[in-house]
């Protein structure tokens, strides 16, 4: 843990400096003793402070020169280590370089190994190639003399080269006309299977086209079953408007009538349109309560004889 310099100082002089005064009566000694003694003793102090002082100075130079030393072999310590880095870095560059030549040579070795060994077999199989074309002419030896003696009873030919490129024309005039008949056997057959599927296809929508119709036969009869069936509805509907509205008319004209009578009745005009028939019921209504009332107030008396 660093110590501060005023630290270091203090706790110095307290080492320095006597740590108990002896004590003297001062009744005893006279005042000039006691101020003799005073700087006798201050003077001491001042001394061993000069010597402290000196003494450290002296220790702060060598600490300084120490330090300059120091620095001086971190430099020092620094380059060397900055020439090993380089060091270092070259010589993994000398290495680096040196075993890229080396799997450089090594796959040129290698490249060139494999190019001796296609080499090899390329010339084996040149030498197979000879052997063979040796033999297959060996072999071809009595197709060419016949050649030639076609070629001496054929004067149209003048080279037994004309006479092969002819077979071959021939050949490949041959070859094409087999083509031909194939792509033609082809197609023919391809066209009877499509007429077979069409044929297939025709009666399957016959068929079908006949079960349709008969689909709508059926349709077109239930269509006209419930046609005759809303028909008599509809004659039965209007049968049955006619009778209501014959029924309704003479509702009308009852109500009508009553209230005609209401209205003579209460000595009053009628004061509703003729077309109301339900302002005139509830006309009607309302005399018939009000007639009811009446007659249940009157008292209930004997029924007088009839008179003769």
């Amino acid at each position: 843990m660093a110590v501060s310099w005023e630290e270091y100082f203090r706790l110095a002089l307290q080492e320095k400096l006597p740590t108990k005064i002896p004590e003297q009566n001062p009744d005893r000694l006279p005042p000039l003793l006691r101020l003799l003694e005073k700087k006798q003793e201050l003077a001491d102090v001042d001394q061993g402070l000069r010597a402290q002082k000196e003494a450290l100075q002296t220790t702060m130079a060598v600490l300084k020169q120490r330090r300059e030393q120091l620095e001086q072999k971190k430099q020092e310590l620094k380059g060397s280590f900055a020439r090993f880095d380089k060091l270092l870095q070259d010589t993994e560059a000398r290495r680096s370089r040196a075993m890229r030549r080396a799997a450089e040579e090594g796959h040129r070795a290698r490249r060139q190994e494999a190019e001796a060994l296609r080499l090899r077999a390329q010339l084996e199989e040149l030498r197979r190639e000879r052997a063979r074309l040796q033999r297959r002419l060996t072999r071809l030896e009595p197709c060419a003399r016949l050649l030639e003696q076609v070629l001496e009873q054929r004067p149209e030919f003048q080279e037994i080269p004309e006479l092969v490129e002819r077979f071959h024309t021939l050949a490949d005039t041959l070859a094409m006309l087999r083509l031909t008949e194939r792509q033609r056997l082809a197609q023919l057959e391809e066209a009877r299977a499509r007429l077979q599927q069409l044929r297939d296809t025709w009666q399957d929508e016959l068929l079908q086209q006949g079960q349709q119709r008969a689909q709508l036969l059926e349709r077109l009869e239930a269509a006209r079953e419930r046609t005759l069936h809303w028909e008599s509805k509809w004659v039965q509907i209007q049968n049955t408007a006619a009778e209501k509205t014959l029924f309704l008319g003479r509702a009308r004209m009852s109500v009508l009538n009553l209230f005609q009578l209401v209205c003579q009745h209460q000595r009053q005009p009628p004061a509703l349109d003729i077309e109301d028939t339900e302002g005139q019921l509830e006309q009607v209504k309302l005399f018939i309560l009000d007639l009811s009332a009446m007659l249940a107030s009157l008292p209930q008396g004997e029924p007088e004889d009839p008179a003769p």
